[in-house]
């Protein structure tokens, strides 16, 4: 076992959690009855690895086999890292056929001829999600496998996220997946977070959504709390509509964990009593972020309590109904503030 994979699951072992080890090994199956019997999982992490690392020597265990190990610590904690959406386009006539094994070998081929020296490690999740890592070299130095790439494709649909993606990589990656997919193009869909499968669900529209012809009748909140009746009786219609309108725009029941969402500012800056601001010819430019546990469930609720005013205004119930979470916002043409709208950049 050479140096760099040593160093590759010392560090793969670090990062699971104690708990979590001993299951993971026994995913992996490379280790036989005496080997997994002869681990002690009460010890500290330190001399548990120092008995993997000999167990694989004695094993003759390459890089081959730790990436497996890796990519079985990944699938099961997926957010550890950000992940950010992309979306294939245009796509061919005969791109709802494509098979695993042609995309795998189409993947492989195409970007071995793009990158000379490249790992490439593709595995078939249980939810049927594709699951790919990418070492990258380049034309003097081997794959480095402890900044590998990750990505996450569906197949059948349009929709591709990844992680650890550098800016160097990112058409050379693109480009592997344009026409292993049988696409012509790929976009930034502006939507990233570390949680996958709350992107994931909100591109895929795999969530409760709520539509206005849906319901004869405001929904009515879930739990209520016992309260007065007059003030319930004076308030339940206002309440009601509002619930109806923040559901309509966010969606209803349990909402993808989204975590942010970025606003960047891009317009004229309009106050008569500053005239050295207004006068410029540069647009006026910031940047707003809204951060939360779960950002869409604490707009939702804001929206329902009266906290927010309803109707939703564009720029938030754009975050479901685009599957986006970066916006720039630009004035639309000359007039007044109010025209400005949330434009994809």
């Amino acid at each position: 076992m050479d140096d760099s994979t040593r160093r590759l699951l010392q560090r793969l072992i670090r990062r699971i959690p104690a708990p979590m080890l001993k299951p993971t090994l026994e995913k992996w199956g490379r280790l036989t009855v005496a080997q997994r019997q002869s681990m002690d999982y009460t010890q500290r992490k330190w001399p548990l690895t120092e008995k993997l690392l000999s167990i694989c020597e004695e094993n003759e265990w390459t890089t081959k086999h730790i990436t497996e190990l890796e990519m079985i610590c990944v699938i099961d904690n997926p957010n550890q890292g950000m992940w950010r959406a992309f979306q294939l386009m245009d796509p061919e006539d005969d791109a709802h056929s494509l098979e695993l094994t042609q995309f795998k070998e189409q993947f492989k081929s195409h970007l071995s001829e793009l990158v000379r020296h490249v790992s490439v490690k593709i595995k078939k999740h249980t939810d049927e999600a594709v699951w790919i890592r990418i070492a990258w070299g380049d034309g003097f130095s081997r794959p480095n496998h402890l900044k590998p790439t990750y990505v996450v494709h569906h197949l059948q649909t349009s929709f591709v996220f990844v992680t650890s993606l550098t800016s160097k990589q990112k058409p050379l990656l693109s480009q592997a997946l344009v026409l292993s997919t049988r696409h012509h193009a790929i976009k930034d869909a502006n939507l990233s977070g570390r949680n996958l499968t709350a992107i994931r669900d909100l591109l895929m529209r795999q969530y409760e959504q709520v539509f206005p012809t849906k319901y004869s009748s405001p929904l009515e909140e879930k739990n209520q709390t016992p309260s007065n009746p007059h003030i319930e009786r004076e308030q339940a219609g206002p309440f009601a509509n509002r619930l109806q309108m923040a559901c309509e725009a966010f969606g209803g029941g349990t909402l993808p964990q989204l975590q942010s969402a970025v606003y960047k500012l891009e317009t004229k800056f309009r106050d008569q009593t500053n005239r050295n601001m207004t006068e410029r010819e540069e647009p006026f430019r910031c940047v707003v972020k809204f951060e939360s546990t779960n950002l869409l469930e604490s707009l939702r609720h804001s929206a329902s309590s009266g906290i927010a005013s309803t109707p939703v205004t564009p720029l938030l119930s754009s975050i479901p109904l685009k599957g986006r979470n970066y916006f720039v916002i630009t004035d639309n043409g000359p007039g007044p503030a109010s025209q400005m709208h949330p434009s994809q950049k």
